[in-house]
């Protein structure tokens, strides 16, 4: 027997020995040390051997089989348990009679790589460990341990076997694969000091495995015994190099494989878990490692072919381990070990040795003071907002773009591109393709065969390919099909479009492609998650940047460490409330908020989006677009926006022209339209009339002169049907005759002048509209599509949405019992943008929540959005400046402005610098620079009547915008 054996547990505290290293020893090393001895000195010979045990059970297994457990338990007195699967409240039970049957508390051990989802349902699954690999911020990797060792701890785990710091060089690797960081030494160590220090800060024992090296082999130790036949020296610079690193930084313990290392072991095919050369030989002497040694589990194939009835676990033992992990029979095996100690084969310092650091342990992982698990809010505290918060975070860093030509990503021009989408693979892809929509109008195209989808294709110039696996476990196949990969290779031989490859799969996936010359772009999410792929999505897009590297070498094409790093393009991402400083429990008294209203019969429905940083962290509908439809409220509603077209539609336009040098704050309304030279309004400046400070009438009911005796309308100006000179169509079957136009600007012309004070009108916005048009030569609906919408990415964005979208779409304004006589569903609610043809420079956009704050979104990022700048920062901050202040005048050019006193649009909580506007229909948003936040809502107040106010008069909009602000936390 080696010397260091007889080490006593004394001098684990106190040997003077430069650079070794006690895991196992607490802050309060005498308090352990005297808990230690008592404990160790309660125990007959045979309870400290039924110390060495670790057991396996499953929370799933049938009552017969679990209270074997507690025979050996008690019969035995085994030390630990080794959960496997099950459920986490079955197991919690479990654990808990587990314990009160036993004279010393057990350790308790999971294999939980990913977290307890590894072996357990209902819990949750974090990223894999080569996922974790193409992260280059290792605190993110050590967030990731932190949180899975708290969910250990939380479940009355004590030691996590993790992490795995296998080296997979061999792509064939059937057991470890995803399990590894990579096949970068280096990276792989600075994942796994990571992963562990992360668990070590939630309390838990950390295990590196599999020791000497997994990673190099295309056998499973499970089924046989791998061979690792390489050279001292290779192992020492590649599989080895790990351990040594870890082990100076405190690594609890390590488990021990079973492998065939002849250059570590003479005898032949002795597996390593057996072999005293490599275990106390190679660990503990020649790398110094004082931590727990477990073996792997001894009922595979690849070590339980060496003995029988306990042969297995005394030779085991006898060669170095400390914890007998899984023993195939646990009475033979302790009998044999109580044999060996009578004989003298096993000293009592060699006892004394393992019991004593294993009882180290469990004092370390404060079962000195057990305590049952609390069975209440286990699911919960299992399952939590942080965890999605830390996996979110550890994918975006994760995802790895390993070639982008022509800098594809992120897609920029999206007026240009015709997009779709085409799916690979037999998993779920939802997410994907949902994600993709909210940022363009992204097609799926299938096909039964390639001739099939080639033609359908043709009619794209950029086709996401998306290729989706089984997210269940690293284990599932990963491969394309023979039929995908020759599939992919037409596609991309089809050099009209371009093409980007998304993988949901391990790395490995890419490897049987055989050329990458026609692939555009090639991105690797590694997971198919639900955030994996709403990620990729916002990755491709230039929502976020990629930040990742390639783990392992994946083609010959992309070496190992293969990346390319894009930087964001500032379009808004979708995320979560705590990752930009808002609070989710708060942000529920919005949904309460918008529910009364509901329940006050306010509106019908509702759209409720946030957006702080950029990210957009609440998109919600609510109720119906009528009060007796069956459709519910959902993101890919259009609403009617009203005087929202104020900020949306003509104030960009008024801007770019103002950059341009095509208009001007003091230009006059005879500068913009001659006409009106002889008229009152002659002197109206730009900025007076925008800012609500002209002396303008606040609005002219154009359409009630055109209405007959019995106050419908008149045959005189409308038709039933399109016919020459009736072209501009007010809703269904009735057409206003084209002469109205001129009527309606010489009425206008003929208004005089108000009071000089603050009075909110649309009039001006019709005199822009007419300067607009007349400069570009185009109407306003096809140059706000051209100049903001399209290539914003608004495509739900949009006056007259009938010639674009489904009515069902639509969420009707009102019925309308006054004018048209009939509900008003895809037309614009205000009569005056009606008679215009639905192109009003006050009323007529249709939009949703989400690409009304895309808008909201450029304005607060100083014009600039997706990777294009619409507007110069300066123009913007002239435009949302408060000219008239002095005047009680509270508005800017165009955009409305926070109160001047104590009422006023906002809940007065906003900054100064915020901006914003309200609809009739009801409708609001409002953006404010400092808290960097959007906020829209939607409704539709009007219907089925206009005469309804109750939305106005609660101040329910803004005392949302309240809610928001009283949910910031930093």
């Amino acid at each position: 027997m080696r010397f260091y054996l007889a080490l006593t547990f004394f001098s684990l505290f106190f040997l003077p020995v430069s650079g070794q290293s006690y895991p196992l020893v607490t802050n309060d090393s005498l308090l352990q040390q005297i808990w230690v001895e008592a404990r160790y000195n309660e125990m007959s010979v045979s309870e400290r051997l039924g110390q060495l045990f670790m057991v396996s059970v499953a929370s799933d297994q049938t009552k017969e089989s679990t209270d074997r457990i507690t025979s050996l338990i008690r019969k035995q007195n085994i030390g630990g348990v080794i959960f496997s699967t099950g459920g986490p409240v079955r197991q919690a039970k479990l654990t808990n009679k587990y314990q009160a049957a036993s004279k010393i508390p057990l350790l308790i051990g999971m294999d939980a790589e990913w977290g307890l989802s590894m072996r357990l349902d209902s819990t949750y699954a974090f990223p894999w460990n080569m996922t974790l690999g193409a992260i280059t911020d290792n605190a993110v990797v050590e967030k990731v341990g932190q949180q899975i060792g708290k969910h250990a701890k939380r479940l009355g785990v004590h030691i996590n076997f993790a992490p795995d710091v296998d080296i997979n060089i061999n792509p064939k690797n059937p057991i470890i694969g995803n399990r590894s960081f990579g096949e970068d030494r280096d990276n792989v160590t600075e994942k796994g000091i990571a992963f562990m220090k992360g668990m070590h800060n939630a309390g838990i024992l950390s295990s590196g495995k599999h020791f000497p090296g997994h990673g190099d082999t295309a056998t499973d130790s499970h089924h046989a015994l791998p061979i690792i036949n390489f050279s001292r020296s290779r192992l020492d610079s590649i599989e080895l190099y790990p351990y040594k690193k870890l082990i100076k930084e405190g690594l609890s313990s390590i488990m021990v494989a079973h492998l065939n290392v002849p250059s570590l072991e003479t005898k032949e095919n002795l597996p390593s878990s057996l072999s005293e050369q490599i275990i106390s030989g190679l660990l503990k002497e020649e790398m110094d490692f004082n931590g727990l040694v477990f073996t792997d589990a001894l009922n595979m194939k690849g070590v339980a072919k060496s003995g029988k009835d306990g042969d297995v676990e005394l030779a085991a033992f006898m060669a170095g381990n400390d914890i007998l992990l899984m023993p195939t029979e646990v009475a033979k095996a302790k009998e044999k070990l109580l044999m060996a100690y009578n004989k003298g084969d096993i000293s009592e310092e060699r006892l004394a040795s393992s019991v004593k650091k294993i009882l180290m342990a469990k004092y370390k992982v404060g079962l000195n003071r057990y305590r049952p698990i609390a069975l209440e809010n286990l699911y919960n505290d299992l399952n939590s907002l942080e965890d999605d918060l830390i996996y979110e975070e550890a994918i975006e860093n994760a995802i790895t773009v390993v070639k982008n030509n022509f800098y594809l990503m992120g897609i920029k021009k999206l007026e240009n591109k015709k997009i779709a989408y085409v799916k690979f693979g037999d998993a779920n892809s939802d997410p994907f393709i949902n994600e993709l929509n909210k940022y363009a109008d992204v097609t799926q195209v299938n096909g039964k065969d390639i001739a099939t989808l080639r033609q359908k294709l043709a009619a794209y110039n950029l086709i996401i390919i998306g290729f989706h696996k089984s997210n269940e476990s690293p284990w599932k196949s990963y491969k394309f099909s023979t039929n995908e990969l020759s599939w992919l290779k037409s596609i991309a031989a089809e050099r009209s479009s371009n093409l980007i490859l998304s993988v949901f799969a391990k790395p490995y996936a890419l490897l049987d492609v055989d050329s990458y010359a026609n692939i555009d772009g090639v991105v690797m999410a590694y997971q198919n998650s639900k955030l994996a792929q709403e990620k990729t999505a916002q990755l491709i897009f230039g929502a976020i940047p990629a930040k990742g590297v390639l783990p392992v070498t994946a083609h010959k094409d992309f070496p190992v460490n293969t990346n390319v790093q894009l930087k964001s393009l500032m379009r808004l991402g979708y995320s979560y409330p705590e990752r930009v400083g808002l609070s989710s429990s708060k942000l529920a008294d919005v949904d309460h908020l918008v529910q009364d209203g509901l329940d006050s019969l306010m509106y019908p429905g509702a759209q409720v989006l946030i957006a702080r940083k950029g990210k957009v962290i609440y998109n919600k509908g609510f109720g119906k677009p009528t009060y007796n439809s069956k459709d519910h409220i959902a993101a890919e509603n259009i609403y009617d926006l009203a005087s929202m077209t104020k900020i949306l539609a003509t104030l960009p336009l008024i801007m770019k022209m103002e950059e341009e040098g095509k208009i001007a704050l003091n230009d006059t309304f005879q500068d913009l339209v001659p006409e009106y030279a002889d008229s009152e309004l002659k002197d109206v400046t730009v900025l007076k009339a925008l800012s609500h400070y002209g002396r303008l009438p606040a609005w002219i009911a154009f359409y009630i002169d055109t209405l007959d005796k019995n106050k419908k309308p008149s045959s005189e100006f409308y038709r039933n049907a399109p016919s020459k000179g009736f072209s501009f169509k007010v809703s269904d079957n009735l057409y206003l005759t084209d002469a109205y136009k001129d009527s309606i600007y010489n009425r206008i012309g003929r208004q005089s002048l108000k009071s000089n004070r603050y009075r909110y009108s649309d009039v001006g916005y019709y005199v822009m509209k007419k300067y607009i048009e007349d400069v570009y030569k185009k109407g306003m609906d096809e140059l706000t599509d051209d100049f903001l919408y399209k290539p914003l990415g608004a495509f739900h964005t949009s006056y007259n949405p009938l010639k674009k979208f489904p009515k069902n779409l639509i969420v009707p304004s009102e019925i309308d019992k006054y004018y048209r006589y009939q509900t008003v569903q895809g037309y614009v609610h205000d009569m005056g943008a009606a008679m215009q043809g639905g192109v009003g420079g006050h009323a007529g956009l249709f939009s949703s929540a989400n690409d009304v704050a895309k808008i909201m979104q450029m304005y607060l990022q100083g014009g600039f959005y997706g990777g294009t700048r619409f507007l110069e920062d300066r123009t913007i901050k002239k435009f949302n400046n408060c000219y008239f202040c002095d005047k009680h005048v509270r508005r800017g050019v165009g955009f409305d402005k926070p109160q001047l006193e104590n009422s006023g649009p906002t809940c007065g909580c906003v900054s100064r610098k915020s901006f914003g506007h309200s609809g009739f229909t009801g409708t609001y948003t409002w953006a404010d620079p400092e808290e960097e936040i959007v906020y829209v809502f939607l409704s539709n107040r009007t219907y089925p009547t206009a005469s309804n106010t109750l939305l106005v008069k609660s101040g329910l909009r803004t005392r949302i915008q309240r809610a928001i602000y009283d949910a910031i936390l930093n």
